[in-house]
């Protein structure tokens, strides 16, 4: 291998080709992800004509049971993974949630719906699963900021595709001709399709065989969440963990009441049609999917440069003013929803990747699975109460409730990681004190 192959790769028979086939599984994981929770304004709507004051709670409950899915399936394809090789589990993760999406037009009630959004989100489960294991396999530890940074950047053009092209196709095919109905389930097959050819192209691009060393989920959950617990005794490991927690729950908030606000105004208050407002839509969150993208890279090499705490500290102030501002956008068709779009590009994508590299720095090499399973739990955690709480929220209180309910619980955090930082500044002053006096 050449130099520089052996910085980014951890072993020898490790290709370029089975990176450049991990990078597309990132971009196109997120494709998928981003459409489903996206695009369900419109399902909900034109489909099962769902009243739009019950589509917050419908929303947040469908993402609630996947979620707990995702739970369970991940502790099953962690072991899978690390016996079999990340390859066909990645491969068979796209062509479940291929499955999932050609089916989810086709439910003819809620009941329908979740079954087949379970489906998918088994498909997800597996997918996410195999791409924190493959991180770990092909990225040395030294580099771990900035692979992660381009991971998010990854991330980034594939929610992005999702924004310009996948959400735009209702109203593309209405314009052409095709009833509501029609666009949609043309619109649901296309996706179903390119997820598809994606699972094929991971049975051939992956490296083969199976991992030299477990994945983070080869734990069982009660084995995961003992030791990690146990872990968190190192403060650094805690704060972690509560980053989890905010990072995971930010991602569902953008994915699934970003799309929702904006589609319910725009056909309630402006009397557009689903599809235009979908798209309508996201162009919102391709704006603050654009940013994420963009500071993606900086956040990780920022990450690698600073204290990983103060990276974090950084990325959850963002977080925390980004979410909060929305408390004061009534329409958000208005110019401020722009700011607050950048803020939260930046905030979401800011806490994922500084989470993530502080938990990889400070798991110990004996319990590594158990405790970024855990913080994995955690993220968990924090999309189950951003789906209920912000539910609730959206549908009883006013639709920024669930941003605003995460600024809170990000600044709670933030002054958590401010404090950690302090007593640690405080802590090596005093350290390097004493070796001078002595």
């Amino acid at each position: 291998m050449t130099t520089q192959q052996e910085r980014w790769f951890r072993a020898e028979n490790v290709t370029v080709p089975n990176v450049l086939t991990f990078y597309f599984a990132c971009l196109t994981a997120i494709m998928f992800a981003s459409f489903i929770p996206q695009s369900q304004p419109f399902l909900l709507t034109e489909f099962l004509n769902i009243p739009q004051e019950r589509h917050g709670m419908v929303s947040g409950l469908l993402n609630f049971w996947a979620e707990i899915a995702i739970i369970i399936a991940v502790a099953i394809f962690g072991p899978l993974s690390d016996r079999f090789g990340r390859r066909p589990i990645t491969g068979i993760g796209f062509l479940l949630m291929s499955a999932g999406i050609a089916l989810y037009p086709h439910a003819s009630n809620l009941g329908e719906l979740l079954i087949i959004r379970l489906i998918y989100a088994v498909g997800l489960a597996a997918v996410t699963t195999t791409i924190v294991a493959l991180v770990a396999d092909y990225v040395r530890d030294e580099s771990r900021g900035l692979a992660t940074g381009l991971q998010g950047v990854m991330n980034g053009v594939g929610a992005m595709i999702c924004v310009f092209l996948l959400l735009q196709l209702p109203a593309i095919l209405q314009r052409g001709g095709a009833t509501a109905h029609e666009a949609g389930i043309q619109t649901y097959s296309i996706v179903a399709a390119i997820s598809f050819i994606t699972g094929i192209l991971m049975l051939i691009g992956l490296k083969p065989g199976s991992s030299r060393a477990p994945s983070e989920h080869s734990e069982s959950l009660l084995s995961i969440a003992r030791n990690g617990l146990r872990a968190a005794k190192d403060p650094q490991i805690a704060l972690a963990y509560g980053a989890s927690f905010v990072a995971r729950g930010n991602l569902m908030i953008v994915g699934t009441f970003f799309s929702l606000w904006v589609t319910n105004y725009g056909t309630a208050e402006m009397g557009m049609s689903p599809a235009d407002a979908l798209a309508r839509a996201g162009m919102f969150i391709a704006i603050a999917q654009g940013c994420a993208t963009l500071a993606a890279p900086v956040f990780g090499i920022m990450a690698d440069k600073i204290t990983r705490v103060r990276a974090l500290i950084i990325a959850l102030l963002i977080s925390a003013i980004g979410y909060g501002s929305t408390i004061f956008i009534h329409d958000p068709f208005t110019p401020g929803m722009i700011v607050c779009a950048v803020l939260i590009g930046l905030g979401e994508i800011g806490c994922i990747i500084t989470s993530g590299v502080l938990v990889a720095q400070q798991a110990p090499e004996s319990h590594r699975g158990a405790v970024i399973g855990f913080f994995t739990l955690s993220g968990a955690v924090g999309i189950l109460a951003a789906s209920v709480v912000g539910g609730y929220l959206f549908d009883t209180w006013r639709a920024s409730g669930p941003f605003v309910f995460f600024s809170v619980v990000a600044t709670l955090v933030l002054v958590w990681a401010i404090v950690l930082e302090r007593r640690s500044a405080s802590g090596e002053a005093r350290t390097q004190l004493v070796g001078e006096t002595a």
